[in-house]
């Protein structure tokens, strides 16, 4: 195919545009969506995104196939990032689960409803790395771990994708952002990035190389630079790391208009620079700005750029095309009937209910209040969220209807035993615009205060629903402070002076600085943003119907100061002790290094009990590592069991904790298991700056335990 093109028509392949008129309805007649519609018939244009479901793909599909002189179909994408009509909680939500099947589950769900619909391609999984909570798309990745990280990222990849890429139910995956985008300084969104090459290996990298190495088809790069290159411009990233050592043969995709912003960075002094830099770095297909289009033929033919650049991104892309099965039957993933069948059906609402389960995090439980008794009970519903049937479907939400969502209220109503008073307290309002809108709670009305007090006064128990609306993580919504937006600190503080029996549902995107709360709430669940049936997920945990078993992605700070705050941070010479009387330790003068939850925290309505902690050699460089753990609590229930290491002294120093390990176990009460874990040369080792990956002897400290500040410890010997 590649020796029948035209060198502009191989250019055309490498060129995305937005969906940019209404397809079903008359064709542009003239300006600049003239020309694009005149390139698709030209064949100069080689996927689109924006434009879903199967009536509105097959006419732009038709255009192509039967109006462009070699017929080379688009390949359709679209960001279904946790779910296309259907929705599962956002995936930090997700992530907070730690079951790497039901992770697989809600993506091949998402992917079976957007390949109904036309759709072929995603652009997730997000794998980027995080320790910031400032930055508004942690909610779109999978936490601060690289462990973890890493096997949501192979999960989701295998979710998307199944096992044979040309199967109608089955869409192509695209791991981004390629690469230190969770590492913006301040959090900030598309800011720059400036770490060490050992950060970069140990941390960033993982969860890309296990995309890879899943068999992920295409990659996204990042809006950032990287220690002064911009990520888009890189070769090191692109053609060294993943075309190169990791031998990824699909294609990149930039971010949106990322080629030309290589000018924004000041790389570049023209489009037509940024056109060359790009494509020498390894950037295979340009989103959205038409750079290439405009300037790839003339560097050409100048002889700035060569032609094989071009063939290789060109092959690459029309082999992920093959492999969808397009190349065979453009029309493939075009079935009025299967879309009608299968978007929105109540197969998927079951499992993302399922899902939604598994993500609650219970932070706090004093006096045994939750779970809520199912009868006999005056409960007090209070919050701006509590009965918000939109927020609980989360950013990036596909093609979900709006409002679609089950809301708390209407959960709790699903236990006619006890009585319900719901009151708002305050409003939860949005700027005037459309869904993009910086989203705010009010600022200043109080007016609702009376009736949530009053409500309160009256109830044996108070639920309140508190947080982040949808549009209030996600990307270009990095926040400067953690804690409660608008009046509802005060409103929750109000109702504590007349009813402290108060469960708080935080609603959110990312981890929230609740300092108070903790302090003074009994009971405390992470609710995150759970998706299409998120108020029945919740009230049957609140009801204990379904025992929570989440476990924390990201660390939850105690204030905004701290950030970015994470458990496998490095130790320092003069490591802080509060118990020492010496001011010369690396802590603050006004408040704790410690977090307020740590990552891998998550109670249960039971108590597992950890016993008989075993390491033995069973390699030149492989351990077997064995604990017996026991339900001794009331209760059945699910326990992530967490395995931890520390690299004690080494040549480049190491974290103080890693997770290498981790398994989900459900245990009937009063039922033990022993679980064993295999630590081997991946697990003990690590890169150093120069990217050499090395396992070095000497002392190693373990840990198995609940969280990452929990568990029986021991040490074994690397000789």
């Amino acid at each position: 195919m590649l020796s029948q093109m035209t060198l502009e028509e191989k250019i055309g392949q490498m060129n995305q545009y937005n969906g940019f008129w209404e397809v079903t309805g008359p064709p542009p007649s003239s300006g600049d969506d003239a020309t694009k519609y005149e390139n698709l018939k030209k064949g100069l244009v080689g996927s689109m995104l924006n434009v879903h479901g199967v009536e509105n793909v097959r006419k732009v599909q038709e255009l192509v196939v039967n109006q462009s002189r070699l017929g080379i179909p688009l390949i359709i994408g679209f960001d279904v990032v946790h779910g296309y009509r259907t929705m599962s909680p956002i995936p930090l939500a997700e992530a907070a689960s730690w079951d790497l099947e039901a992770i697989e589950h809600s993506a091949r769900i998402a992917a079976e409803e957007a390949s109904a619909s036309g759709v072929a391609w995603t652009f997730a999984p997000m794998v980027d790395i995080s320790r910031d909570a400032r930055w508004g798309r942690v909610m779109e990745g999978g936490g601060e771990d690289p462990y973890l990280g890493a096997k949501i990222a192979a999960a989701r990849v295998k979710g998307f994708q199944g096992d044979d890429l040309s199967a109608e139910n089955t869409i192509a995956a695209c791991a981004k952002h390629f690469a230190a985008y969770g590492f913006a300084e301040g959090g900030r969104d598309y800011n720059t990035v400036d770490i060490s090459h050992a950060t970069l290996y140990n941390h960033v990298f993982p969860p890309f190389q296990a995309a890879v190495d899943a068999g992920v088809s295409t990659i996204m790069n990042s809006f950032n630079e990287l220690n002064g290159t911009p990520a888009t411009a890189s070769s090191f990233l692109q053609r060294d790391i993943l075309k190169g050592l990791w031998g990824f043969e699909g294609f990149v995709v930039s971010d949106w208009a990322s080629i030309e912003e290589i000018v924004d960075h000041r790389n570049a002094t023209s489009r037509r620079e940024a056109a060359s830099i790009a494509i020498k770095a390894g950037s295979d297909m340009d989103m959205a700005s038409s750079t290439y289009l405009n300037n790839l033929k003339n560097l050409v033919e100048s002889g700035e750029v060569p032609e094989r650049l071009i063939d290789d991104a060109v092959c690459r892309i029309l082999q992920v095309k093959h492999d969808l099965g397009l190349l065979e039957d453009p029309f493939r993933y075009l079935d009025e009937d299967r879309e009608k069948n299968i978007v929105g059906c109540e197969a998927h609402q079951e499992a993302v209910l399922d899902m939604a389960q598994k993500s609650v995090v219970l932070l706090k439980n004093e006096q045994e209040l939750l779970p809520l008794p199912k009868e006999g009970k005056t409960i007090a519903l209070i919050g701006p969220l509590a009965d918000d049937k939109n927020s609980p479907l989360g950013n990036w939400r596909g093609r979900a209807i709006d409002s679609s969502a089950v809301s708390v209220l209407e959960g709790l109503n699903a236990y006619p035993g006890n009585h319900v008073l719901y009151a708002k307290g305050c409003e939860y309002l949005l700027e005037e615009g459309d869904y993009i809108a910086h989203p705010v709670i009010n600022i200043d009305d109080r007016s609702g205060f009376g009736k949530a007090v009053d409500a309160a006064e009256k109830a044996d128990v108070v639920v309140m629903v508190l947080g982040e609306g949808a549009n209030q993580s996600g990307e270009a919504r990095s926040r400067s402070s953690l804690g409660l937006l608008g009046v509802q600190q005060e409103l929750l503080e109000a109702v504590y002076q007349v009813n402290p029996n108060i469960v708080l549902v935080l609603m959110s995107g990312r981890p929230m600085a609740i300092t108070w709360a903790d302090e003074n709430i009994p009971a405390i669940l992470e609710a995150w943003l759970l998706g299409s049936q998120s108020g029945h997920a919740i009230a049957q945990v609140l009801h204990g119907d379904y025992n929570p078993s989440g476990k924390l992605p990201m660390t939850f700070p105690r204030t905004v100061g701290q950030v970015p705050l994470f458990y496998n941070h490095k130790i320092s010479a003069r490591p802080w002790d509060p118990e020492a009387d010496n001011v010369y330790l690396g802590g603050y003068v006004d408040g704790s290094v410690y977090p307020l939850y740590p990552f891998g925290h998550g109670l249960s309505y039971t108590h597992f009990e950890y016993d008989n902690l075993q390491v033995e050699k069973t390699g030149d460089q492989e351990f077997s590592v064995s604990i017996q753990l026991g339900n001794t609590g009331n209760y059945d229930g699910e326990e992530v069991v967490q395995l931890y290491i520390c690299d004690r002294v080494a040549s480049e120093t190491r974290p103080v904790k890693e997770l290498k390990g981790f398994k989900k176990v459900k245990l009937r009460k009063g039922e033990e298991c022993s679980i064993q874990f295999k630590l081997g040369e991946k697990e003990l080792g690590y890169y150093l700056n120069s990217g050499q990956f090395i396992v070095e002897p000497g002392t190693f400290d373990l840990w198995v335990g609940t969280s990452s500040m929990e568990g029986l410890h021991t040490q074994f010997e690397i000789k």
